[in-house]
């Protein structure tokens, strides 16, 4: 079954209008600057939850919670995530999925049973390998493209969202983001301020270039503009 890396018993935030808890699944095959939970990033890493204990914690919670959330590292990772999911809807629960839409394969072989979706838009398309720490060759961009189409098609409730490390993300770059999202259709979209988190990955930004994205009102209107529900997540 399914590495677990870590377990939230209960949230309010992740998956909208839902009581659920989180299962962080192990593995990620992105290295982004911003990565707040670098020891998910190996699939290889010795965890210590186990998945009889997350099916455990499920059972005593049903009637309790509505939904599990899959977050990370990358769900899509795992080959098993599947079988994972048909275990969880099998408890009564509906699933929403965290992912970086890397996967659009593995993302086509879980979609009919998933309920809510939050897919995180690293960068501008254009450079999207730097923003999610990936060499050029991988494609990311186009793989991500590939999976925003399908879920799209698939009429799924989703947030995309991207997260504004001024390392990695301009002002520009978001607005080259927002727009192509908007003209894809994308309802709802989520700007995230980046917290530091000293992953020794790169040197942390000053805090007046993280906040610099929020003290523009004018840029803010504009991207509120372009969807149905845009939303604005402070650290």
């Amino acid at each position: 079954m399914i590495k677990v890396g870590g377990l939230l018993p209960f949230t309010m935030i992740d998956f909208p209008g839902k009581l659920s808890a989180v299962i962080f699944c192990q593995g990620c095959l992105l290295n982004c600057p911003y990565c707040h939970n670098p020891e998910l990033q190996s699939p290889a890493t010795k965890t210590q939850v186990t998945w009889e204990e997350v099916v455990d914690l499920l059972k005593s919670r049903q009637n309790l919670l509505d939904g599990v959330v899959l977050s990370g590292g990358e769900p899509l990772i795992q080959k098993e995530l599947p079988q994972a999911i048909r275990e969880i809807k099998s408890l009564g629960y509906q699933v929403a999925l965290h992912t970086s839409g890397a996967l659009p394969d593995a993302l086509a072989a879980v979609l009919p049973d998933i309920s809510w979706i939050g897919l995180d838009v690293k960068g501008a398309f254009s450079k999207y390998h730097e923003a999610s720490g990936t060499k050029p060759e991988f494609k990311i961009g186009e793989a991500v493209q590939k999976s925003l189409d399908m879920i799209l098609k698939s009429g799924i409730p989703f947030e995309a969202r991207t997260t504004t490390d001024p390392r990695v993300v301009t002002k520009e770059d978001i607005w080259e983001m927002a727009s192509y999202l908007s003209q894809k259709g994308v309802q709802t979209y989520a700007l995230q301020e980046y917290r530091p988190c000293e992953n020794g990955r790169m040197p942390e930004p000053p805090a007046a270039a993280i906040t610099a994205f929020y003290q523009d009102a004018a840029f803010l209107k504009k991207l509120e503009s372009l969807f149905e529900s845009f939303i604005v997540r402070r650290a």
